[in-house]
């Protein structure tokens, strides 16, 4: 399995857009383009086909952690579910 492979993986199990995707990297502070973005999903074949290297993928996962989690350090409030009276 490629690179490319875990990226459209993840893209299709988290309803991932290219923008979300674009804003993913960008918390990562890997800065890349929506055309760069959309090149990683064509075909193998294709002629504008673009490699997903170990470092873009990398950061995409450091970046997909901040986007679900939030920042390091940051305190999260718990969700409380207020029933009804």
């Amino acid at each position: 399995m490629t690179n490319n492979d875990i990226l459209k993986k993840l893209r299709v199990a988290l309803k991932l857009r290219d923008e979300d995707i674009v804003d993913i990297l960008t918390l990562a502070e890997f800065k890349v383009s929506k055309s760069e973005v959309n090149a990683l999903f064509r075909a193998e074949d294709h002629p504008n086909f673009k490699e997903c290297g170990d470092q873009l993928l990398r950061n995409f996962l450091n970046g997909l952690v901040i986007y679900m989690r939030g920042p390091a350090g940051e305190v999260r409030k718990p969700h409380v579910v207020k029933k009804n009276q």
